[in-house]
């Protein structure tokens, strides 16, 4: 099965929260410049690129590292110069030379998104080399790329702990945050979770000033894993990071209110705090309290205001909200839900992308709008909605929405959205594979298939376990039996798609092939 191409450009990445990994930094200048090159970093930082560019080449001709590294940038941005990976390469690697630590990590990023071994190598070295004389910067980026395998064959934890660990003794915070988060198991690992050294480390980035360390301490104390909370030194910390303005503490504290204490009031109280200092998700929390009317009098009014006011921050959750409110209404505003639903979506939220594409094939706006249908499912694909991913495979299956009947993408698609547990697209995919749409019939995976969608609550789904369970022979049933097994356990060979986001262990069914 070959991939959908529109989808293997844009699934997430396995190590989410990372500060600074090649494919989510992005190339600056300095804030402020001094020196020879003062003039063209000026003038590149105004907007005027190409005189920068132009007043940089003479200065970089004669060896200046911070014209060099202008120079790189432009080729790498396309600001006053042509993209130019190898000319960045070239002019990073000379201002390198000449001791300049952003165009080090500049031309170690560039290296490491390489799929060439021996330049991930090249970055590998640069970093060890920079990290003798800052090692907090290079320690952190040397530390996340071994996690992500892209310094050896695969993911190597304890390299990339060992060089956090190198630069949070050198002071670097973030490379602190990153431990904790680590033996959370924020980044996969699961075996080699520590909740203790999880809270060590985060006290260590607050007892460092770290407000946002403050907080996460805070949160951990009172809400974390029941052998290391603490509720008055999780309520200690929290007070300090509101003391430093970090007021996602009311969050912490509303929630530690609502779910461990069982207090609506309490926590209403918290979130109602947070939401005056303008902390969003505090703005919600308070509006659904009173649109549900947990622990007060239901007022879905002034719960619907809240919302407005986080929809006037720019907060894509309150506008995809807003816009259910209007929507579902018993007299519908469709276009002011619309309007909120269009502010979500381009806010990145994919489940509101995935309700605009379904908006605009319904025909609600009096007329369709296919392209556009489509055009948000797939972005809503793209970023890994599994509804979406879903839909879009009715689209291709069926041949409706404006796209033509596509089995393979259709497949490829259901196959993306089963391997997170979506159940619709498991019974999709069994039915495909009972009847052969566009592979060899298997009753086999297909009863497998089915009864894994049962599992998830697909009513219909028990029905052609039935239907296919009458028509397996002794020895089919045994290997469909198995086949629910490995697929369970991720074992089954056709059951792993090379480019599919990451899935529990028992959410791994396979595409079918197209004939």
């Amino acid at each position: 099965m070959i991939c959908l191409s529109l989808l293997c450009a844009a699934l997430p990445a396995s190590l989410s929260a990372a500060v600074s990994l090649p494919a989510e930094t992005a190339a600056s200048l300095p804030a402020e410049a001094s020196g020879p090159a003062k003039a063209a970093l000026e003038a590149f930082q105004s907007g005027r690129h190409a005189k920068g560019v132009d007043l940089a080449k003479p200065l970089a001709e004669s060896g200046n590292a911070d014209a060099l590294y202008l120079l790189g940038f432009a080729h790498e941005t396309g600001q006053g110069a042509d993209v130019s990976r190898d000319k960045a390469l070239e002019y990073y690697r000379k201002a390198a030379d000449a001791k300049h630590k952003d165009a080090t990590y500049r031309l170690s990023f560039i290296l490491l998104a390489s799929e060439k071994e021996d330049e991930r190598e090249q970055a590998r070295q640069a970093l060890e080399s920079a990290a003798k004389d800052d090692v907090a910067v290079a320690g952190r980026i040397l530390g996340e790329a071994y996690l992500r395998g892209l310094l050896g064959p695969v993911a190597d934890p304890d390299k990339a702990v060992f060089w956090w660990k190198r630069a949070s003794d050198a002071g670097d915070i973030p490379s602190l945050l990153l431990i904790a988060g680590f033996y959370e198991g924020r980044f996969g690992f699961p075996e080699l979770k520590d909740p203790k050294e999880a809270i060590t480390n985060y006290a260590k980035a607050a007892g460092m000033g770290n407000a946002g360390a403050m907080a996460t301490l805070g949160s951990r104390l009172l809400n974390g894993d029941e052998k290391t909370r603490d509720e008055k030194k999780g309520r200690e910390w929290l007070k300090k990071a509101i003391a430093a303005k970090e007021y996602s503490a009311y969050l912490a504290l509303g929630d530690f209110e609502e779910n461990v204490k069982k207090d609506l009031k309490a926590a209403l109280a918290e979130y109602e705090r947070g939401k005056d200092a303008g902390q969003v998700d505090c703005m919600l929390r308070s509006a659904d309290f009173y649109i549900e009317g947990k622990g007060i009098e239901k007022d879905a009014d002034r719960g619907l205001a809240i919302l407005a006011k986080a929809a006037e921050a720019g907060n894509p959750i309150a506008h995809f909200r807003i816009a259910v409110q209007d929507l579902a209404a018993e007299k519908p505003d469709v276009i002011a839900g619309y309007g909120h639903l269009v502010a979500a979506a381009n806010g990145n939220l994919v489940e509101a992308q995935n309700e605009l594409g379904l908006f605009y094939l319904s025909g609600k706006l009096n007329i369709a709008d296919p392209a556009a249908g489509v055009a948000w499912l797939t972005r809503a694909a793209q970023n890994g909605s599994a509804p979406a991913q879903n839909n879009l495979a009715t689209l291709y299956e069926r041949g409706l929405g404006g796209v033509p009947r596509n089995l393979e993408n259709a497949g490829q698609l259901y196959t993306l959205a089963a391997n997170q547990g979506h159940g619709p697209a498991t019974l999709a995919l069994a039915r495909l594979f009972n009847e052969g749409v566009g592979t060899a019939p298997d009753p086999v995976k297909a009863w497998a298939l089915a009864t894994l969608a049962a599992e998830r609550g697909e009513k219909e789904a028990d029905k052609l376990v039935t239907e296919i369970a009458i028509k397996l022979s002794e020895k089919q049933r045994a290997e469909a039996v198995k086949e629910l097994a490995n697929i369970k356990a991720g074992k089954s060979e056709e059951s792993k798609p090379t480019e599919t986001p990451k899935a529990p262990a028992d959410s791994k069914p396979a595409a079918p092939k197209k004939k």
